[in-house]
C-alpha cells in the first residue's frame, strides 16, 4: 500500500468518440456517400433488419430499402440533417414490414445512418409535436427567476418521459457541477449535491456541444462491434461524435450501475456557445424513449438554453443598478482627471464596491495605491508579475488564489479571492479586487476522491466512487466566486478608462497642435520683426555717427558724449535683434542628421576659442573618448561653443579648466553629455532662469557682456534633437551643464 496521491488522468485520455462499438438497440450502416454502398454495419443487423452483416457488406442500399425509400434517403442528403431527421422508414422481413426511425448525418465522404425500431407505423406532425410542446414553452418564458424555469423544466421532462428522477445539473466555472432543480418519486433527494469535474472529462463535454441528447436505455447493455472495424475508405476507427447510438464509456456505465441507474438521458443546455449544464434523467429500471420524445426534450433543452440569457439578466437586478450607479459615478470622476490614477484615487470606496471586494489595489509603474484589507505592497508587485501572462482579455479571476499560487498561503485571510484588470501594459497599470477566505461546508454527492483500487502485482485501477449519499467536506482556501455582472462591471470599467484617457489624449494633442502652431506664428514674428527692425535701427545707428563727425566741433562735451551713447545703445540693440533672429532662424532650420565624431568636433571647437581668447590660459579635459552621434554638425558645434566659452568666460579663478565627458548608464537609452567647470558657479534660485532668453545674472559688462541668449540656443538645439539640458552648481565652486540627445542619435 502507498500512501501517493493518485490524481484521475484516464478518464480525460479515454478517446470515447470512437469506440467503434454502439448499443444494442438500433444498428448502424455506413455508406459510400456517391452510390450508397455499405462500407461498414454493426454486427447485430440479423436480430433487428433479419440480414447477416456479410449479406450487407459491400452491396447497395437498395437490397435493404425501396426505390421510394431509396429517394427519400437520397433526397436529405442535400438537405440539413437537423430538418429532415428521423426518416419514417421499413424493412420487408419474413412478409412482415419493421418501422424504424432512421437517423441520418454525414462525415465527410461517408454518410452514416442509423436505425431504431419503432412500435408503430406512421410519423409525428408537426401538430401533435406543437400540442406537446406548447404549454411548457410558455411556462419556461413566463417563469421570473432562473432557479423557476429550471424546477418548471424538470417537471415538464418527467412528465413527458416518465423518468424517475429528473435534474437540472450546472456546470462552476472549475468544471465541477451541482444539482439546482430535481423532480423524483425516489427517497433520496440528490438536489444542492455537489459533483467533481472528473465526473464528467473534458472529452465527454466537448460531445455534449456537438450531440444535444444522449439515451442510454438500459446502463448493462453488451456493446456491438463494427463490422469491419476501421473504416475501409480511411483505415481508422469511425468518429461517431454525432451519432445517436455511440457506446458509451465502460468507465460511465460502471458509474451509473453504482448509482443505481440502469436508464439515462441526457439533454445538453447551451449559453454562449459554451456548455452551461444539462438535464440529466435516471431511471432505475431500462427504458427507451422514443425518437419523437426525445426531439419534444430536446426543443425544450434548446428553449431552456435561449432563456437562460433573459433569465441571468434578470437574477439580481437591483445589485446590476446599482453596479451602473457606480459606473456613473467613475465616468463623472475620471472625465474630470488629468490623469486616471488621480481619478481612481477619489473613488476608493466605491472601487471596493463595483465588485462587493474588501480590498484593491491600484497599479501605475512601480506605485501602488492601496484601499482596504490587501498583501503588502511587496507580495503585491510579486502577485502582479505571477499574474501577467495569466490574462486573458484584460481579465484574471480566480477564488483559489493558493490553487495555483502557493505563495498566497500567508494572505489567503485577506486575499483568496482574486479580480484583476490590465488596463494598459505598456504603462503598466493594473488594478486588483481582492477577497477574503470562506471557510464552506460543500455537500457532496458521495466522496469526490475517486477511489483506487491496488492489485497484488503494484497496479492500481482508478474506478468510479460506489456510493452517492451524502458526503460533506470543509472547504478552505476559497472566496465567494466573482459573479458574471462583477466581471462584466470590470470590463466596461476598462472600457470607460480607456475612453477618457483617449479623450484626454485627444484633448492633449489639441493643445499640443495649437501650441505648436502659436510657436510657429511667434518664430515667423520674431523672424520678420527682428529682419525688419534692423534696417531702421541701422539708419539711427549711421546718422549718430554722421551727426559726431560732421558737427563734433560744434557740440559741446555734453552733447558729444549723448551721441556716443545713441551710438553704443544702437549698437547693443543690433547685436540683440541679431541673436533673436539667429534664435529665430535655428527653429526654422531643418536638422541636417549626419555621423559626427564628437571627439574631433569638441577639438575644433577648442582651437577656435583658444584662437579667439589669446589672453585665457585655461586647462581642457577630456578623461575618456567621446563617443559618435547622428546630429546636425552645425547646430551641435554651436551647442559645444556656447557651453565652453560660457565656462571661460564666467571663471575668475588664477587656473581655470574646463572639462567635457559623458556618463555611461546602461540603463538609460541614452548617455549625459557634460561640461564641466571651476568657475563662479550659480545660485540656486537662478537656475531655472538662464535658459530664457536675453536673461543675464550680471551686469552689462561684467564678464565680457553678451545677449543673453547663449544658453538659449544651447536649449533650442538639445530640444530640435529629442533630448534635454540641465544645470548642477555651487557658487564658487563651478558648474555641470548636462544635456541628452534622442536615443536614435547615438551609435
Amino acid at each position: 500500500m502507498t500512501d501517493e496521491t493518485i490524481d484521475l488522468t484516464n478518464c480525460d485520455r479515454e478517446p470515447i468518440h470512437i469506440p467503434s462499438l454502439i448499443q444494442p438497440h438500433g444498428v448502424l450502416l455506413v455508406l459510400q456517400d456517391s452510390t450508397l454502398e455499405i462500407l461498414q454495419v454493426s454486427s447485430n443487423t440479423q436480430e433487428i433488419v433479419g440480414r447477416q452483416p456479410e449479406e450487407l457488406l459491400g452491396k447497395p442500399l437498395s437490397n435493404l430499402f425501396d426505390a421510394k425509400q431509396i429517394k427519400l434517403i437520397q433526397q436529405c442528403l442535400t438537405e440539413d440533417f437537423e430538418s429532415v431527421n428521423p426518416l419514417n422508414l421499413s424493412i420487408k422481413h419474413l412478409h412482415k414490414s419493421i418501422y424504424f426511425d432512421g437517423i441520418v448525418h454525414r462525415l465527410d465522404t461517408i454518410i452514416i445512418l442509423e436505425l431504431e425500431p419503432k412500435k408503430a407505423k406512421g410519423q409525428t406532425d408537426f401538430f401533435d409535436f406543437y400540442q406537446q410542446v406548447r404549454g411548457t414553452i410558455t411556462r419556461i418564458q413566463k417563469a421570473p427567476k432562473l432557479l423557476e424555469m429550471c424546477q418548471i423544466v424538470v417537471t415538464e421532462v418527467r412528465r413527458i418521459t416518465g423518468f424517475e428522477r429528473v435534474m437540472v445539473y450546472r456546470f462552476d466555472q472549475e468544471g465541477a457541477g451541482s444539482v439546482i432543480a430535481e423532480d423524483t418519486n425516489q427517497e433520496t433527494p440528490y438536489l444542492d449535491l455537489h459533483y467533481p469535474h472528473s465526473d464528467i472529462p473534458k472529452q465527454a463535454r466537448q460531445l455534449y456541444t456537438l450531440n444535444w441528447l444522449r439515451l442510454i436505455p438500459d446502463a448493462s447493455y453488451q456493446p456491438v462491434t463494427l463490422i469491419p472495424t476501421n473504416n475501409p475508405l480511411t483505415n481508422q476507427p469511425l468518429d461517431l461524435s454525432l451519432s445517436v447510438l455511440r457506446s458509451v464509456s465502460p468507465i460511465h456505465l460502471e458509474y451509473l450501475q453504482n448509482m443505481g441507474v440502469t436508464a439515462s438521458m441526457s439533454i445538453s443546455l447551451m449559453h454562449e456557445q459554451k456548455l452551461w449544464g444539462l438535464i440529466a434523467c435516471h431511471h432505475s429500471s431500462p427504458k427507451y424513449v422514443s425518437y419523437n420524445i426525445r426531439t419534444v426534450c430536446e426543443f425544450i433543452g434548446q428553449v431552456m438554453s435561449v432563456e437562460l440569457v433573459n433569465k441571468e439578466a434578470s437574477e439580481d437586478i437591483d445589485y446590476k443598478r446599482q453596479l451602473k450607479s457606480l459606473q456613473t459615478q467613475f465616468v463623472e470622476e475620471l472625465s474630470q482627471a488629468e490623469y486616471f490614477l488621480d481619478g481612481m484615487v477619489q473613488l476608493k470606496s466605491q472601487l471596493l464596491n463595483l465588485v462587493s471586494a474588501t480590498g484593491a489595489v491600484i497599479c501605475s509603474g512601480n506605485q501602488f495605491i492601496r484601499v482596504g484589507e490587501t498583501p503588502s505592497e511587496s507580495e503585491v508587485q510579486t502577485l502582479v508579475d505571477w499574474i501577467k501572462p495569466k490574462f486573458s482579455h484584460n481579465l484574471f479571476e480566480t477564488r483559489s488564489l493558493t490553487k495555483n499560487y502557493p505563495a498566497a498561503e500567508s494572505y489567503k485571510a485577506i486575499a483568496s479571492g482574486v479580480l484583476a484588470l490590465e488596463i494598459s501594459k505598456v504603462h503598466h497599470n493594473y488594478i486588483l479586487w481582492f477577497r477574503p477566505e470562506v471557510i464552506q461546508t460543500v455537500n457532496w454527492g458521495g466522496n469526490p476522491n475517486k477511489p483506487v483500487e491496488f492489485f497484488s502485482d503494484g497496479s492500481f485501477r482508478m474506478s468510479p466512487r460506489k456510493s452517492f449519499e451524502l458526503w460533506q467536506e470543509t472547504v478552505q482556501g476559497c472566496a465567494m466566486p466573482w459573479k458574471p455582472c462583477e466581471v462584466e462591471a470590470v470590463t466596461e470599467l476598462r472600457s470607460l478608462i480607456v475612453g477618457v484617457v483617449l479623450r484626454q489624449a485627444d484633448k492633449l494633442a489639441s493643445m499640443n497642435f495649437e501650441l505648436q502652431r502659436s510657436n510657429e506664428e511667434l518664430d515667423s514674428f520674431a523672424y520678420v520683426a527682428s529682419h525688419d527692425l534692423k534696417e531702421p535701427l541701422r539708419g539711427i545707428h549711421n546718422y549718430a555717427n554722421f551727426l559726431m563727425e560732421d558737427y563734433g566741433d560744434v557740440l559741446n562735451e555734453d552733447g558729444v558724449a549723448k551721441l556716443q551713447t545713441l551710438v553704443r545703445l544702437t549698437q547693443r540693440m543690433e547685436d540683440l535683434i541679431n541673436s533673436l533672429l539667429h534664435f529665430s532662424r535655428l527653429g526654422r532650420a531643418e536638422l541636417i542628421r549626419q555621423p559626427v565624431n564628437l571627439n574631433e568636433l569638441v577639438q575644433q571647437v577648442i582651437t577656435t576659442l583658444t584662437i579667439a581668447r589669446p589672453q585665457s590660459e585655461v586647462e581642457f579635459r577630456i578623461p575618456q573618448p567621446l563617443k559618435s552621434i547622428e546630429c546636425d554638425r552645425a547646430q551641435i558645434s554651436e551647442l559645444f561653443s556656447n557651453l565652453i566659452s560660457n565656462a571661460i568666460k564666467y571663471n575668475d579663478k588664477p587656473h581655470k579648466w574646463v572639462e567635457i565627458g559623458f556618463i555611461a548608464d546602461k540603463a538609460a537609452p541614452t548617455s549625459a553629455i557634460y561640461v564641466r567647470d571651476n568657475g563662479i558657479g550659480i545660485s540656486q534660485e537662478h537656475l531655472d532662469k538662464i535658459f530664457q532668453i536675453f536673461r543675464r545674472l550680471h551686469g552689462r559688462d561684467e564678464f565680457g557682456g553678451g545677449t543673453g541668449v547663449g544658453l538659449t540656443i544651447a536649449r533650442k538645439i538639445v530640444e530640435r534633437h529629442g533630448g534635454r539640458i540641465w544645470v548642477e552648481s555651487t557658487p564658487t565652486l563651478g558648474s555641470t551643464f548636462y544635456f541628452t540627445l534622442s536615443a536614435e542619435a547615438n551609435k
